[in-house]
């Protein structure tokens, strides 16, 4: 469920930035409200993604080339984005319930959400990232033409598991 459930956090804030974006390229409101309705969804997303993260952990630790490592540093980031991107969907539904009823407030929140955004996609970026690395070797760092760890990482991580 895990490796289903992940990509809807991340992909929902990309989505919700790039359309918030063309909300204020375009000077949108209906646009703008439906990028907050994706960083909600994203928000909301994030608890199942999160919650089943434990038992994915579970199922790939004693496979070959899986890192503890790789696997404690993505768990780090997750809590990191987990926290972050719920933020960002109280702050779309401030930003919502503050344009519904015509608050003067509303741009600031709209800048504010913008701004946390960014933010959310840079922890989604890195969490992504990192939940790939677990059991994609090809996009580590320093990753050899066989996909395989070079001798010095499977060295480390022998090392770091003592």
């Amino acid at each position: 469920m895990h490796l289903l459930l992940n990509h809807l956090p991340i992909l929902g804030t990309l989505f919700g930035l790039l359309i918030l974006t063309a909300g204020y390229i375009f000077k949108n409101s209906s646009v703008k409200k439906t990028a907050l309705g994706l960083f909600v969804l994203s928000a909301v997303m994030a608890i199942p993604a999160y919650l089943t993260g434990e038992g994915a952990e579970e199922i790939v630790e004693n496979l070959p080339g899986v890192s503890e490592n790789l696997m404690e540093e993505h768990e780090e980031l997750a809590n990191i984005f987990f926290w972050v991107v719920g933020v960002l969907g109280l702050l779309a539904l401030g930003a919502f319930y503050a344009d519904s009823n015509g608050k003067k407030i509303t741009p600031i929140l709209y800048a504010i959400t913008l701004v946390a955004a960014i933010g959310a996609m840079i922890f989604a970026q890195q969490v992504g990232t990192s939940g790939g690395e677990i059991r994609h070797s090809e996009i580590r760092v320093g990753a050899t033409a066989t996909g395989l760890e070079s001798p010095q990482e499977a060295e480390q991580d022998e090392k770091d598991d003592d």
